[in-house]
C-alpha cells in the first residue's frame, strides 16, 4: 500500500501550473490625504476644554484662605471695602 499518492491526485497541481503575467502594469503613486470636518474640529476642541475643566478645581482654596485672613482683621470691614465689593458684584452681573 502506498500513501504518498492518493488516487493519482496531486493537490499542488493547480498551484504549480499557474502562469505568470508578463507585464506588471503601470502603478500610479498617489499621496494619501486626510480631511477633518469642522464639526470634528469643534468636538476635539470641546473634548480638550472639558479635560482642562475637569482638572481645574471648582474652589480656589488659596484665595479663600486669603479672604478669611482679611475678614479676621477688624479694620478690613469698613464702608469703603463693602462699597467696593458691592460694586464688583454688580459689575459681574452687568448691573
Amino acid at each position: 500500500m502506498r500513501i504518498d499518492q492518493i488516487g493519482g491526485i496531486n493537490p499542488l497541481g493547480n498551484v504549480q501550473s499557474s502562469k505568470r503575467t508578463q507585464s506588471a502594469g503601470s502603478v500610479q503613486s498617489t499621496r494619501d490625504s486626510v480631511s477633518i470636518s469642522a464639526e470634528a474640529k469643534e468636538m476635539a476642541e470641546a473634548y480638550y476644554l472639558k479635560g482642562i475643566a475637569d482638572e481645574t478645581p471648582d474652589v480656589r482654596a488659596d484665595l479663600v484662605a486669603q479672604i478669611k485672613e482679611k475678614i479676621k482683621d477688624a479694620n478690613y470691614l469698613n464702608p469703603q471695602t463693602i462699597s467696593a465689593t458691592a460694586d464688583r458684584i454688580m459689575q459681574a452681573y452687568g448691573i
